[in-house]
């Protein structure tokens, strides 16, 4: 199981948010100055995608990560990277991660609030209430009961 990745010596391990600047060679088809005259244009350009990596697998050449972020109306985009490969430009790492797994396919599941949520320690996360009702009963549980000791009775 692969943890780590490194790109132009920048390395990233799963559950790091990062964004990867990819090259995208778009074609458009352009008439001339004829109806009947029509010829292609190419133009090349740099996108970022920008996600936590679920997963690192492979070795050597073959080696591959996946990236998957949260597009619009809550839908999960996914895509697989190829380590060694000459469309990808520059690689940046935006959060590192503390996780304790290797692969982090249960994140599909979750929404991108949970995601976050994730991340914060749970002592953050309880509520006032909550913590007001773990005081009270550890009081409960230290005072003593009045008939603790059946031999003064």
């Amino acid at each position: 199981m692969a943890l780590t990745a490194t790109i132009n010596n920048i390395s990233f391990n799963v559950g790091d948010t990062i964004s990867v600047q990819y090259k995208i060679i778009e074609k458009e088809v352009v008439s001339g100055k004829t109806k009947k005259e029509k010829h292609e244009e190419k133009k090349e350009r740099f996108q970022a995608f920008e996600g936590i990596v679920l997963a690192i697998r492979g070795t050597g050449v073959s080696k591959n990560f996946i990236v998957r972020r949260i597009g619009v109306a809550n839908v999960g985009i996914e895509r697989i990277f190829p380590v060694v490969s000459p469309w990808i430009k520059k690689i940046t790492v935006k959060k590192k991660g503390h996780v304790r797994r290797a692969k982090l396919y249960y994140l599909r599941n979750k929404t991108n609030k949970e995601i976050t949520r994730m991340g914060q320690r749970v002592e953050e996360i309880k509520t006032p209430e909550m913590k007001k009702v773990e005081t009270s009963v550890a009081q409960v549980a230290i005072e003593p009961a009045d008939n603790a000791n059946p031999q003064t009775a």
